[in-house]
């Protein structure tokens, strides 16, 4: 069940990122990087092709050259990360079909798209893929000149947008221009978001119970040391724990339902660092 709910996810993040491309890109020009603004450009110059079908050609282009540089190393999820955009924008052309933008807001509807790509595309990050297209020129790039894959991809984006200039002119270009740079700050917002961990320290008379919660209900460890009230000069347990939001929910209902006078003080951690062999005992 559970990989039936990532599996849907993980499309949910690729819809997000091919509904950008299909109805904000694409109707306003805006070429703002990635496989889909390339598609948008080159769709300039071959309008009778699909964008869809366009991109689908593209992504074999492009994995057939990541193939032969890369071997397998882009992964299976990229693969069907790639298709699946592709028919998705295909499918959304042909089911609903868009005569120009919906709106006459140019501005707001490259704001509006690039939260909604930047928000799907991290949903698919988080399940360890991409979305193909220039990533795979970015990892090319990597491996034979150790240049910084998300640096590549970035050089690769702004090259896109540029020469949409020839395509689409000046002020589409810079419009695109900003959207890669927004892009860029709304994923690093959204997937520190994302891994935002709740650290808490929890003072409570029944330690053991809250212990075997921890370990048996949310199947994780935690960090327990001694301590002694300053007032009360009583020894006390202290458990010392990191969780994601949806495990502190559960962990901070059960402590109220069994001690009301738990003493939590809670953190957030944007940053967690699990080196490999180790564990919180």
């Amino acid at each position: 069940m559970d990989k039936i709910l990532r599996f849907i996810v993980f499309n949910i993040g690729i819809f997000f990122v091919s509904f950008n491309i299909y109805v904000f890109l694409a109707p306003n020009e805006f070429a703002a990087g990635g496989l889909g603004g390339l598609t948008i450009v080159l769709h300039s110059f071959f309008p009778n092709l699909p964008i869809g079908l366009l991109m689908l050609i593209l992504n074999v282009i492009l994995f057939v050259i990541g193939f032969f540089f890369l071997g397998f190393e882009f992964g299976v999820k990229t693969i069907y990360a790639s298709f699946a955009s592709s028919i998705m924008v295909w499918a959304m052309e042909n089911l609903f079909p868009l005569s120009g933008p919906i709106s006459h807001d140019k501005f707001i509807q490259l704001v509006v798209g690039t939260i909604i790509a930047s928000f799907g595309l991290v949903i698919v990050l988080k399940q360890n893929a991409s979305t193909g297209g220039m990533d795979l020129l970015g990892m090319i790039v990597n491996k034979y000149f150790s240049i910084d894959i998300g640096k590549s991809v970035l050089m690769f984006d702004f090259s896109i947008a540029i020469l949409s200039i020839v395509a689409f002119g000046l002020d589409n270009s810079l419009y695109a221009i900003f959207g890669i740079v927004f892009r860029s700050a709304l994923i690093d917002y959204f997937t520190k978001q994302f891994n935002i961990r709740k650290e808490a320290v929890i003072v409570s008379q029944h330690c053991d119970q809250i212990k075997t919660f921890i370990t048996n209900e949310l199947g994780i460890g935690a960090t327990v040391y001694s301590a002694k009230g300053a007032y009360t000069n009583e020894n006390k347990e202290v458990i010392h724990i990191v969780v994601n939001r949806q495990e502190f929910v559960k962990l901070k209902k059960y402590i109220n339902r069994i001690d009301e006078k738990a003493f939590i003080t809670v953190h957030e951690a944007t940053e967690v660092h699990k080196q490999l062999g180790h564990s919180p005992s």
